[in-house]
């Protein structure tokens, strides 16, 4: 399985020939419109930021090498009074659960870590405002125990929105031991790369 940051909460999970876009955005400061040719795509929810699918060329004739769980959750820590719902999914392949959680807006409650069960990778927003900050975003990573956690939604150089935290505010709530950063948007999610463990950083 390989996963393709695009950027923002942007990303294209492949296995077998079989790719799923996840969030695609347009209108986010240095990121690039997420427009490519894809199986599947999914929205975690409405914002423009996470469901712009105009430029996504959808494709048939493949079956699907993934099953998936979805997990209601919501935007905010007022049960979506303020920002609305927010859908977490699974998606598993080769063995590997790969969890992306949208704008996650709170903390996981008992039900939904049950849900959750095994995750290999949390794709996982960090950068505050709208969704968990960072200290926020560190205590849904003690909860769910990923093998590897991949930092989204956040502020680099020009990149992200303003209102964001950085990736670095994450990234210092763990050992300098346990970030990995790539220079490279792409990751293959062999047993190499969990067996390392950690935070993995890539770069667009």
């Amino acid at each position: 399985m390989t996963i393709t940051w695009l950027g923002h909460a942007s990303f294209l999970l492949e296995s077998s020939g079989y790719h799923i876009v996840l969030d695609p955005c347009k209108g986010v400061p240095g990121v690039k419109d997420t427009a490519c040719e894809a199986e599947a795509v999914y929205c975690s929810h409405g914002h423009f930021d996470h469901c712009y699918t105009d430029e996504i060329r959808l494709v048939e004739g493949k079956t699907s090498p993934f099953t998936l769980k979805e997990i209601a959750a919501f935007h905010d820590e007022a049960n979506g009074a303020k920002r609305g719902p927010n859908t977490i999914r699974l998606f598993t392949a080769e063995g590997i659960t790969v969890a992306h959680m949208g704008d996650l807006g709170h903390q996981l409650n008992d039900a939904q870590l049950a849900e959750m069960g095994k995750v290999d990778v949390l794709l996982l927003p960090v950068g505050g405002t709208y969704t968990v900050d960072s200290a926020g975003a560190k205590a849904v990573c003690d909860a769910v125990k990923p093998r590897v956690v991949i930092p989204m939604h956040y502020r680099k150089g020009e990149m992200g929105f303003d209102v964001l935290q950085t990736v670095d505010e994450f990234t210092s709530l763990f050992p300098a031991e346990d970030i990995h950063t790539y220079e490279t948007n792409t990751l293959a999610i062999t047993g190499e790369l969990l067996r390392q463990g950690g935070v993995v950083v890539p770069s667009l």
